[in-house]
């Protein structure tokens, strides 16, 4: 049985916080298959948009996560980006900012008026005046990120702000790089796969300098490369 519930014919768009989805993901010990989310999520409801944030250091020659960005562009996904923004903190180490919240935000908002139903894949309870913004527009939304890694990757007041909470090991089976194949003995010949998202964990171990995000005062989130890592007051 199907873990989220569409109403028939309902618009749903989906909104990925790609570094975040990653950083859940890797805590749960298992990599998306974006092509196998979209194709599930196509089946489930009127699938009108997806999607996908990210923050990419364009002055290197090359970016390991391009591929996963080209791969995603040309496949029906729809492709924010950032460039990060590069600074020296007090202690003279180097810094790198990337935040997607704020594209996020504005197009959730821009989108709401054409949905019913909007899937929020992130933990990250900035989200939750959004959420709240959006569900006064008549919008259901329902937030996937997990409650069993530790710690758990999840606000919870964003968790109790959704309409929905689905946990991401829920969506394990239908999303998860290789489930299905392994199920059947193998990956099908011919079948179309995303490349893998480690491209996120390469460029953590290429890069060893940290990353912070935009809102470097605060200190509810900190980014290493691309890799949230949530701290609790």
């Amino acid at each position: 049985m199907s873990p989220v519930k569409f109403y028939a014919q309902e618009r749903v768009a989906l909104f990925i916080d790609g570094a975040n989805l990653y950083a859940t993901a890797r805590a749960l010990g298992f990599d998306i298959d974006y092509k196998r989310l979209q194709d599930f999520f196509s089946s489930q409801c009127n699938l009108v948009r997806a999607f996908y944030y990210t923050a990419l250091m364009e002055d290197q020659e090359y970016s390991p996560i391009r591929p996963l960005v080209d791969w995603l562009d040309y496949n029906g996904y729809t492709m924010v980006t950032k460039p990060t923004k590069e600074f020296t903190d007090a202690a003279g180490r180097r810094k790198i900012k990337g935040n997607i919240a704020i594209q996020l935000a504005i197009d959730v908002m821009e989108m709401a008026p054409f949905l019913e139903h909007i899937v929020l894949f992130s933990g990250d309870g900035d989200f939750r005046r959004l959420v709240e913004a959006v569900q006064r527009r008549g919008v259901r939304v329902t937030v996937v990120s997990t409650l069993r890694s530790q710690p758990s990757m999840i606000a919870d007041e964003l968790r109790r702000q959704a309409d929905v909470f689905i946990d991401l090991t829920q969506l394990q089976e239908q999303i998860c790089r290789g489930f299905g194949d392994q199920a059947r003995g193998g990956q099908r010949s011919g079948a179309r796969q995303a490349p893998a998202e480690d491209t996120y964990e390469e460029t953590e171990s290429d890069e060893e300098d940290d990353y912070e995000d935009d809102e470097s005062d605060e200190d509810d989130e900190e980014y290493y490369g691309d890799d949230p890592v949530y701290q609790q007051n």
